[in-house]
């Protein structure tokens, strides 16, 4: 992933990419198991400071893929007018419902402004978990939030290489998708494709 992406973009979109191709032709769920979201987790400990102990369990699982389809759900608007995520296409949620979901999730975890001011700095205010750790699901619902309500949405997009599932941000205005190794899959697609009609 993008060393320059926000720390926000970067879980909403890490989120959104643990459905993904399998290699084989389906699609494969980084998180079809409370071992997978463990694993995802202490992953991005860059990202989510603390989470080194983390190990999800069925509830957390369940609330974090819940989460993520209304991510996946809301990333599919955000592309708009072009089709989302194949993976997607078909079970989509209803964006009011993916907005309520986003927005119960973010309130999990009830947070206050606290002041920092040391000497010779600008006072700082950062948001802190008003009784300890934030739960994870408000965690990545916060920051899909942030994303979505950055400019950075207007640079998402859905690759459709065959067999891709994957939501990426364009880099440069050309870029059509997700890696380099889509790009070749789908040129070879098209070149099969002219031969089979030539022949």
């Amino acid at each position: 992933m993008d060393d320059s992406l926000s720390r926000d973009a970067r879980l909403a979109l890490d989120l959104a990419l643990t459905v993904r191709h399998d290699g084989h032709g389906g699609v494969a769920d980084d998180l079809a198991e409370p071992t997978g979201l463990t694993a995802w987790v202490r992953a991005h400990l860059d990202v989510l400071p603390g989470s080194e102990a983390y190990v999800a369990d069925d509830p957390a699982l369940i609330a974090v893929r819940d989460l993520r389809a209304a991510v996946r759900a809301l990333f599919a608007r955000a592309v708009r007018p072009a089709e989302p995520s194949p993976a997607d296409a078909a079970r989509l949620l209803p964006v009011p419902e993916a907005v309520a979901r986003l927005n119960a999730a973010a309130a999990r975890t009830p947070t206050v402004p606290v002041l920092a001011w040391p000497d010779g700095a600008d006072p700082v205010v950062r948001q802190q978990p008003q009784h300890g750790r934030p739960e994870l699901t408000a965690v990545l619902a916060r920051a899909a939030i942030a994303f979505l309500a950055s400019p950075d949405r207007q640079r998402l997009r859905a690759c459709h290489a065959p067999r891709c599932v994957r939501y990426f941000l364009k880099e440069h205005p050309r870029q059509e998708w997700c890696k380099a190794s889509c790009g070749n899959r789908a040129r070879v697609a098209r070149h099969h494709e002219r031969h089979k009609k030539s022949a």
